[in-house]
């Protein structure tokens, strides 16, 4: 389970454009905390803070503690907006949970023993299909991540979500077939050494051909005169 952060907040006392502007003027993402058959409450985090959540990765399978004064809110992140201009956050929602909450998130895929991986020490290349793994949970067995064990794999072979040992009560939203992670493609260099030889190839034909073009254009000429 991921550790949960606490996040600190000041409460907006209205919604709207106006209020809106005036946090962002202040340094500040307006946001929402919804959920739980709650009324929501209009929050103001800072953005130098969420801006550094949001590059940490992991933001929206992490669980908060929202302080707005001498409340908590226990929270997932379940979107965020951007300035299409400057990228920059303009406004977060945040869900809220409990233990019993069953959530959809998407959590990073981490490799494990590349080093014991014959297919990559042999000049094979790790081509990543999922960089993250959507998974139904309940709020608190979210995991930080998906550990994923490259040992033993060769040239060719490729990781299935049935190979992957998920956490008791973790399950993949895909059910319908055993998609694909990963797989351990053929070496490049190996590749791009054989293109580079047929181009040479070819080349050294096509000068080949224009060679014999000459000789035959100066017999015709000699025999000409």
């Amino acid at each position: 389970m991921s550790d949960v952060v606490e996040l600190p907040a000041d409460e907006r006392e209205r919604a709207g454009k106006g209020p809106a502007r005036a946090a962002r003027r202040a340094g500040q993402v307006p946001g929402v905390i919804y959920g739980a058959k709650k009324d929501p409450i209009m929050i103001a985090v800072q953005n130098k803070q969420l801006n550094k959540l949001l590059h940490s990765g992991g933001f929206f399978s992490t669980l908060f503690d929202v302080k707005v004064g001498s409340k908590s809110e226990r929270v997932l992140p379940r979107d965020v907006q951007f300035d299409p201009v400057t990228d920059q956050p303009v406004h977060v929602d945040f869900l809220r949970v409990s233990a019993a909450t069953s959530v959809n998130v998407e959590v990073a895929v981490n490799f494990l023993n590349e080093k014991d991986c014959p297919g990559l020490t042999e000049g094979g290349v790790l081509n990543v299909v999922r960089y993250e793994i959507e998974l139904a949970c309940r709020a608190d067995t979210i995991p930080q991540q998906i550990d994923i064990d490259l040992t033993g794999l060769q040239v060719g072979d490729g990781i299935h979500i049935s190979m992957v040992k998920l956490p008791d009560g973790v399950e993949p939203t895909i059910t319908d077939r055993d998609f694909t992670i990963a797989t351990i493609a053929a070496p490049t260099v190996v590749t791009e050494e054989a293109a580079e030889a047929a181009a040479e190839a070819a080349a050294a034909e096509g000068e080949g051909e224009g060679e014999g073009s000459e000789e035959a254009k100066s017999e015709d000429e000699s025999g000409d005169s």
